[in-house]
């Protein structure tokens, strides 16, 4: 199986997880709202499960509402505030490198709700400027939403500054950790939001689990209406097994946190950038910040190859490029767009974010595979009469 690099895409299961999810899919099937012995163990486990994820972010249990999904979280946390406040013409602010699942909300309210919408810039390094927040915000601002931690780069946004510049103006602050939570430590109350999404398949849970934190008083149109559970905020029987997975994976990152797992994984991640650079010199070019960003992740630039051709010539590693394919035509990542990033390095931009299984042998079979791949890329495509042969096969024979 190739090295996988790919950790900010989506996380392998945790076996421990796994584990402690099994029973409440065989044995512990009673719906939690029952009144009988069969709702009593499955009400208790989903009562641990949101006192797990709320300590891993620093929030109190009632604070957390479980969803299926990231997108379904920040769905709730904008179109919610939009709905509930009442005014005529509610104004949101978002900045442009946000995840599609905010992006998109903001689209919608704009178009179904007649909100108005602000995309701020960001700079070089993907960060949003403060300033820049101040100067947009108006009395008419419900929602500013900025992610704690970009998905392609790992940039790190000031939110402590942030909430401070709509809480002064009378707005409310969100923030999607879907990146961050378990890689970096997070106080709600230190970071002054009112509203935060965790997602399960970034933290070693299954898909189809997400959480929102909804600070006390804050009103919310409900996402799905019904039977009145998770506060009112989303109606439907509870999935308590996916509930479980999500607690479990919360307790899990806040012990990595505790032994110093992003610290070990920054290491990782800087031996592999080194070795790159050495290998590659004058070719690679790191996107983000350098120091500001998650310690699992790596976004470079390899001049004068694409990095989707990167990764199809090593196929011993899994990771991402940011690119998009459209009729076979390649578009470069909207991110490293939106930071100013020249089209040319942009199409050569690879993501290789590393994770709880990442291995120092990893690391090494991933500087090999990719520096391999870059030479034979450039030697194909400088002589013109070469042919790329993939690893492991004999030397190509001149054709011509």
């Amino acid at each position: 199986m190739p090295v996988y690099l790919d950790y900010n895409a989506t996380t392998p299961i945790d076996p421990r997880v796994t584990e402690a999810m099994l029973p409440h899919l065989t044995s512990v099937f009673g719906n939690p709202s029952s009144g009988h012995a069969y709702g009593a163990a499955p009400r208790a486990a989903l009562a641990r499960a949101r006192a797990q994820v709320a300590n891993l972010i620093g929030a109190d249990p009632q604070q957390i509402v479980f969803t299926a999904s990231g997108s379904e979280a920040d769905l709730l946390a904008l179109r919610g505030p939009v709905l509930a406040c009442g005014r005529r013409q509610p104004h949101v602010i978002t900045q442009i490198t946000e995840h599609p699942a905010v992006l998109e909300t903001c689209r919608a309210l704009h178009r179904l709700h007649g909100a108005r919408v602000t995309v701020l810039p960001v700079d070089d390094n993907g960060i949003l400027d403060p300033e820049a927040l101040a100067e947009a915000i108006t009395d008419d601002t419900v929602l500013i939403s900025v992610m704690a931690a970009n998905n392609e780069t790992g940039a790190l946004q000031p939110l402590g500054e942030l909430a401070a510049i709509a809480h002064a103006r009378g707005a409310l602050m969100h923030c999607d950790a879907a990146q961050a939570t378990g890689k970096i430590a997070l106080d709600v109350d230190e970071l002054g939001v009112d509203l935060l999404t965790v997602v399960g398949h970034k933290m070693y849970a299954p898909k189809g689990i997400g959480a929102l934190y909804v600070r006390d008083g804050v009103r919310l149109e409900p996402v799905a209406y019904g039977g009145g559970q998770e506060h009112g905020l989303r109606a439907g029987t509870e999935n308590v097994a996916l509930a479980v997975a999500l607690g479990a994976a919360a307790q899990l990152a806040a012990d990595d946190l505790r032994d110093g797992l992003p610290q070990q994984l920054a290491a990782l991640r800087d031996d592999l950038h080194n070795r790159l650079t050495s290998a590659l010199p004058d070719r690679i070019h790191l996107n983000g910040p350098v120091t500001r960003r998650l310690g699992n992740t790596l976004n470079i630039s390899i001049t004068g190859v694409a990095g989707h051709d990167v990764l199809s010539a090593a196929p011993q590693i899994a990771a991402s490029t940011g690119s998009a394919c459209h009729s076979g035509a390649h578009t470069p990542s909207p991110v490293l767009t939106a930071m100013g990033v020249p089209t040319a390095l942009a199409l050569g931009a690879l993501r290789l974010s590393l994770g709880r299984w990442s291995t120092p042998e990893d690391i090494d079979i991933a500087a090999v595979a990719l520096s391999d791949a870059v030479d034979r890329l450039r030697q194909a495509n400088g002589t013109g009469r070469r042919q790329l042969r993939s690893p492991g096969e004999g030397p190509v024979r001149d054709r011509s």
